[in-house]
């Protein structure tokens, strides 16, 4: 192994193996450093020949890094980030600040959530705009990469535990997340629906005619998922996709539909509509803020991540 001489390392070559590291791609890692690909496949040439290691190798469409590489990856993430803290000075003042932000969510979780971050825009950064896209996906991992939004807000069951086994394995991800508040999803029907007045059994909910909320358009859902595990199935008469629309739909006939506990009070019909607790268990409702890791140390979107955790801690703390 070749003997490292600190005194002459270009610090560039750790800034160009941190993003290859987070990327797996040198072609997304040239994109975010604005590098040409020759230009990072040399800078990494030379900080192999500077280590004695390989780093990374190619596999497939990606890269799989050394072990070595996996060791030294936290440090050297770690040691940047400070660098960057201390050398950068925080320059963003939100009451001066010309920004925009894109986020992506479902209906529901920006009815909840909105209206609070507007008023903080109003009161704290009067200059900065949002725009809130629908959520059509359980894994916006890609539209994050792609950076079609900024952040993206909701119910992310197969990604949070994903990134968080791997993170327990000392594998720093391109993608970071954070808890806003937990649920748990109802069953909602009209006022005066022929099962208000009874137990919800679910024999009762499987013979009924169901709506499901489906973002994707696909007609099954993890209600469904809940029941085939059962041995059971709902008939879902009509998929719509957005919470707003079945909400409407029905508290204007007999189907059912599931919908967030927390969305009930903000629909603006609750004074038409009845919830009973679901007869049978599904996973917790989990609301996560995600986002890429490019971001994480812009002050600008720290701010951002900061005024949606106040305002979803002051609308879920009662």
């Amino acid at each position: 192994m070749n003997h490292l001489n600190f005194r002459t390392l270009d610090l560039n070559l750790l800034r160009v193996f941190d993003e290859v590291m987070a990327e797996r791609s040198l072609t997304r890692a040239a994109r975010n450093l604005s590098l040409t690909q020759p230009a990072v496949s040399n800078a990494l040439r030379r900080l192999r020949e500077t280590l004695g290691d390989e780093l990374v190798q190619r596999s497939g469409q990606g890269m799989t890094p050394t072990s070595r590489a996996v060791a030294l990856w936290p440090a050297v993430r770690e040691a940047l980030r400070q660098l960057q803290t201390a050398l950068s000075p925080d320059a963003f003042v939100a009451r001066e600040a010309t920004l925009s932000f894109v986020l992506a969510m479902a209906d529901a979780t920006a009815a909840s959530l909105i209206p609070g971050l507007n008023d903080t825009l109003e009161q704290e950064a009067p200059g900065i705009s949002l725009r809130v896209v629908p959520l059509t996906t359980r894994d916006p991992r890609r539209l994050l990469d792609d950076e079609e939004c900024d952040l993206a807000v909701g119910y992310f069951p197969s990604v949070v535990p994903d990134l968080t086994v791997k993170a327990q394995g000392g594998e720093v991800m391109p993608f970071l997340f954070q808890r806003l508040y937990d649920g748990e999803y109802v069953c909602v029907m009209r006022k005066g629906h022929p099962l208000a007045s009874s137990p919800l059994t679910l024999d009762r909910f499987c013979a009924a005619r169901h709506m499901l909320v489906s973002f994707s358009g696909r007609p099954y859902g993890f209600i469904d998922e809940s029941l085939a595990a059962l041995g059971r199935e709902r008939r879902v008469a009509l998929t719509v996709n957005q919470f707003f629309t079945a909400g409407r739909v029905v508290a204007h006939s007999d189907l059912l539909t599931v919908l967030p506990r927390h969305f009930f009070p903000v629909t603006g019909m609750a004074s038409q509509l009845v919830q009973r607790p679901l007869p049978f268990r599904v996973s917790p409702l989990e609301i996560d803020a995600l986002w890429h890791r490019r971001c994480d140390q812009r002050s600008a979107h720290q701010w951002l991540r900061q005024a949606i955790v106040r305002v979803a801690d002051k609308a879920f703390s009662a």
